[in-house]
């Protein structure tokens, strides 16, 4: 391979997504990470892409909106070139509505995602009644549903990427020379040595698990009910998740509290119960102080970048994290919003 242009450490959500739009617009790019694509978090299993509530608007929630509306031809666009599902699909939420209060809101959104959401969604307050088995009880009788929120097997996605690259010749590697502009996506690790190096917290790791049921909903909204995700998948699985542990012992290693999860999940879909549970998954999301990603130069590393940071949100917001930092890697430009640059944190 010629000298690279770009030199992507991770090979996560992050590092994947910038690598593709990076060789997508010409430039010559290798990835590489020991232990392998989608070997931490990104390797999860539930894939839950759902918008922040429609009001109190800021960069961090517009960035996001951006993101979910380029997801379908992102993502179009990689199984395409490599042959591979990611099993995206935008077939909506439904969040079950607990109580007055929280029904109000819910109708009050109703306009502001009119607004905020420009159209290319609603967010609409439904008789849980109309909607059929496939809804989770509801106090109040009634559901959120909006159409925005989309879902992903995050695997497969990863998968996607990695072969989408293979077929321009660029291959996820477990070691190489570091050569040309340096993009460091490595994950909580990576938040971890910043840390380090900086003397001050700048972020860190978020243990999560989630199960894997064998469990054919079809093509049906992903649900929201009691903390949980539930995420029918296309594949004829269903993913659960997740837990959020600031304090852990062993990263990669599910416990007892991933059986509580489940057990939540069948109380609120009973349909559920008898599903084999095909996997259960530990590991952990990393999560920049700010809880947004954390994008942009190294400061005092000349041509060293950082692209991590996503918690929750790294496979809704990797569309546009993988446009804006290949603007600025490739062109100069600097469109990384306030609040998400490397130097807001330091």
């Amino acid at each position: 391979m010629a000298t690279a242009d770009i030199t992507v450490f991770g090979a996560g959500i992050f590092g994947l997504s910038i690598a593709w739009t990076c060789h997508q617009r010409g430039a010559k790019v290798q990835v590489i990470d020991p232990a392998g694509a989608g070997a931490g978090s990104s390797g999860g299993l539930v894939g839950a892409l759902a918008p922040h509530v429609p009001e109190n608007w800021n960069p961090k929630k517009a960035f996001q909106l951006d993101s979910l509306l380029m997801a379908e031809g992102f993502w179009a666009e990689v199984e395409a070139a490599g042959g591979v599902s990611s099993g995206y699909g935008r077939l909506g939420r439904l969040q079950p509505i607990a109580d007055q209060r929280t029904l109000d809101l819910a109708y009050a959104r109703c306009a502001s995602a009119a607004e905020l959401w420009q159209g290319q969604a609603i967010w609409e307050v439904r008789a849980a009644a109309e909607i059929g088995t496939w809804c989770p009880p509801s106090a109040t009788g009634m559901v959120i549903h909006d159409t925005l929120s989309a879902r992903i097997h995050p695997r497969r996605a990863c998968a996607a990427l990695v072969a989408a690259l293979r077929a321009g010749g660029v291959e996820v590697r477990g070691d190489g020379r570091d050569e040309g502009l340096m993009v460091h996506a490595t994950g909580y690790q990576g938040l971890r040595d910043l840390n380090a190096r900086m003397g001050r917290n700048l972020g860190g790791g978020v243990k999560g698990q989630a199960a894997l049921l064998a469990y054919d909903a079809g093509a049906v909204p992903q649900l929201y009910a009691d903390g949980l995700h539930i995420i029918p998948h296309a594949d004829g699985t269903l993913a659960i998740g997740s837990t959020s542990e600031r304090e852990f012992t062993h990263p990669d290693e599910p416990d007892a509290q991933i059986d509580q999860v489940i057990t939540r999940a069948v109380t609120a879909m009973p349909q559920l119960a008898e599903a084999e549970v095909l996997e259960r998954w530990a590991g952990v999301r990393p999560r920049a102080r700010s809880r947004a990603p954390m994008l942009g130069a190294w400061p005092e590393r000349a041509g060293h970048f950082i692209a991590n940071g996503g918690f929750k949100i790294g496979f809704g917001m990797a569309p546009k994290v993988a446009g804006v930092m290949a603007d600025l890697l490739l062109d100069g430009r600097d469109q990384i919003p306030e609040g998400f640059r490397v130097s807001d944190s330091f």
